[in-house]
């Protein structure tokens, strides 16, 4: 079985190269493959499933056609897109699943997600976080016109670089917006697994310690390892480019 494993690619109409090395990447390198998991952020940012950009339109065309080909799809929000909902999911032939959640991989149990739960040093984000998640939140949200959630949504990016200047002024960037260790352990003690895959931090990279291991599958920016694919020669980062 062939599984592949994709996140942080923040697609939108402005990143057109981007959207189409997507597009080639689920004809080539996707297609033949048994599943799909995409960690996060598929999107840059998502209001609905009502957004009329022309990059959700041709991605759910792709994704789609590669679910007709065979590949199981399933989708993990990230913090980008979670208000990504069910009537897209269905229009892109994919599966919705909670964050975290557990598969078997290579037949070990693998606790999949987006990876900004592990991101506990960063207490302000965590609270947007708690926030945005709230059903009544997010439906007082979507019940709002698009045009003023799309004024909301590029609002939040504005701040979110802001802060993110801040904290590389301050020189905490780098441990704020990385995972911290207690947090990794709890999931690992928690869930009762040795294997833990996830995006978020665009910091792609196998960490091992103790019989445990923690991939980190990086973002799409520049030429850093794109997706991991695991398969009967086991687990390992490739870029596309």
């Amino acid at each position: 079985m062939t599984t592949l494993f994709i996140a942080d690619l923040h697609l939108e109409d402005a990143r057109p190269d981007t959207n189409d090395e997507f597009l080639r990447f689920l004809d080539q390198e996707a297609r033949g493959a048994d599943r799909l998991f995409i960690l996060g952020d598929l999107f840059e940012a998502w209001v609905g499933d009502d957004d009329p950009s022309a990059t959700g339109v041709k991605v759910a065309d792709g994704l789609a056609d590669l679910a007709k080909s065979g590949t199981q799809i399933a989708f993990i929000h990230g913090n980008r897109d979670f208000l990504l909902g069910h009537d897209y999911a269905k229009r892109a032939c994919m599966r919705l699943l909670p964050d975290p959640s557990l598969i078997v991989l290579e037949g070990e149990p693998t606790l999949i997600g987006h990876g900004d739960l592990y991101c506990t040093s960063d207490v302000g984000y965590q609270q947007f976080r708690s926030m945005t998640r709230n059903p009544q939140w997010q439906s007082q949200f979507l019940s709002q016109p698009l045009a003023a959630r799309l004024a909301f949504a590029q609002q939040a990016r504005e701040a979110s670089k802001a802060r993110y200047g801040e904290l590389q002024a301050a020189g905490t960037a780098e441990t704020i917006t990385d995972v911290t260790p207690e947090a990794v352990d709890s999931a690992f003690d928690r869930y009762g697994v040795r294997r833990i895959i996830h995006g978020h931090t665009h910091r792609p990279a196998v960490h091992e310690e103790d019989g445990r291991t923690r991939i980190v599958v990086g973002d799409w920016y520049g030429e850093t390892p794109r997706y991991l694919r695991a398969d009967a020669e086991g687990s390992r980062l490739l870029a596309f480019a």
